[in-house]
């Protein structure tokens, strides 16, 4: 009731707007349709057509070809007033969206909402200083109560993002055009719960990289005749990693590197169909290039006050004995623990020691040869011992987080085992 209350004026201003839409529906409605064209005006003018006398020679020709330019047909004459209504029909339907008033499920029309203008981020001076994020205290960051897209609250109709504090109308989502009959569904059944659903914003890693970093991926994309929106195959994403390495530093993939290659390949392509999507493949180029190029401070920064908590909430479930500290194979399940998102099951909404546990061996992530399982082994002793605390935790795990937003059930940077 506190909230109905809070948001009366608000609601009051939705009614006015929506009775406003209402009754510019209804005028439309009232206006009379334009005269349709008729059999009749046809004939006569095939008519006056006919009965016209023909010019003898070009000259005459080229007369009346200029002499009928300037004036329009009778046809574009007919056509003008509809094509003026309908842009001012357009423009009125703007205007209304702009005051806030209306509800998804007036816009019957297609294209009506106008989409978002995705402004890449910009480095800043103070991104590679350490940023302080303490440990006991969490933010608990409220979700918004207006729908992003047309800015309306509805209560319980509102679909939640787990990164962002933004909420969306499922019928806003269908008429931008954002989500497909299946996400659609997906959303619905994940949105409210512990797996939650990523909003087209925090879904699209790619987002993440300054108009440098993407021009840059994109003369890679072209030098190495990537065509994008296209699947690859393990052999042209094996051809792709060897022609940057070759770029990058001009050595070919060894052996190891080939393996890791493949292993990522079978991660990104968890139906095991044989191709990677454009989108996964786009995300996980995104992600490589952040963890190249851009320090773990400077990553920090990009986690959402939702992520930041969640993150918490992992160290102290492993922090048992409460000294600040935990080992570096927890570190290695706890980066595992993002791509927990995948999995379908109705989860808990409190992290526990079950939640960042290892990963199923049928996992995409979990395949390797037993080359590579020996070298974890051997790279699992060492970390048994190792000591980290809540700092470095958050800038070791920070790229995994990252590359658990995205819906897809691809792992777009698969955790050290």
């Amino acid at each position: 009731m506190g909230v109905l209350m809070s948001k009366k004026q608000q609601v009051e201003k939705v009614q006015k707007c929506n009775a406003v839409v209402s009754a510019f529906k209804e005028g439309l409605r009232d206006r009379p349709a334009p005269p349709s064209r008729t059999e009749e005006p046809v004939v006569a003018v095939e008519k006056a057509v006919d009965s016209t006398p023909k010019p003898s020679n070009a000259k005459e020709v080229e007369h009346e070809e200029e002499g009928a330019k300037p004036g329009p047909s009778a046809t574009q004459q007919s056509s003008a007033p509809p094509k003026e209504e309908c842009k001012a029909n357009q423009e009125a339907w703007s205007r209304l969206r702009d005051g806030k008033g209306v509800e998804p499920e007036d816009l019957d029309k297609v294209n009506q909402l106008t989409p978002p203008t995705f402004v890449r981020p910009k480095r800043g001076t103070n991104d590679d200083q350490p940023m302080e994020v303490d440990l006991n205290q969490r933010e608990q960051p409220a979700n918004e109560e207006m729908c992003e897209i047309c800015e309306v609250w509805t209560a319980d109709d509102l679909f939640p993002c787990r990164t962002c504090t933004r909420v969306f109308h499922d019928g806003c989502l269908r008429e931008m055009g954002y989500l497909r009959t299946n996400a659609l569904q997906e959303m619905r059944e994940t949105a409210h719960t512990a797996t939650g659903w990523s909003c087209y914003y925090c879904d699209n890693v790619n987002l993440l990289l300054t108009e440098e970093e993407m021009c840059s991926l994109m003369e890679t994309f072209k030098q190495c005749k990537i065509i994008p929106e296209s699947c690859l195959v393990s052999d042209e994403f094996l051809q792709y990693k060897h022609l940057v390495s070759k770029q990058l530093s001009e050595k070919d993939l060894s052996d190891e590197q080939e393996e890791d290659i493949l292993v990522q390949f079978s991660a990104l392509d968890p139906e095991k169909r044989g191709r990677v999507e454009w989108a996964d493949f786009l995300y996980h180029e995104s992600l490589s290039i952040l963890k190249k190029f851009r320090t773990e401070n400077s990553l920090v920064r990009l986690l959402s006050a939702k992520e930041r908590d969640r993150a918490r909430a992992v160290f102290t479930s492993l922090d048992q004995d409460k000294d600040g500290l935990i080992t570096g194979a927890e570190v290695r399940r706890a980066q595992q623990s993002w791509f927990q998102k995948n999995t379908k099951e109705t989860q808990s909404c409190n992290v526990s020691i079950s939640h960042v546990g290892p990963i199923s061996e049928s996992s995409p992530a979990s395949s390797s040869s037993e080359r590579s399982r020996e070298k974890t082994l051997l790279s699992s002793e060492k970390d048994e011992n190792r000591q980290v605390s809540w700092q470095e935790f958050l800038k070791e795990s920070v790229i995994y987080i990252l590359a658990a937003r995205p819906n897809s059930s691809a792992f777009h940077l698969r955790p050290p085992l």
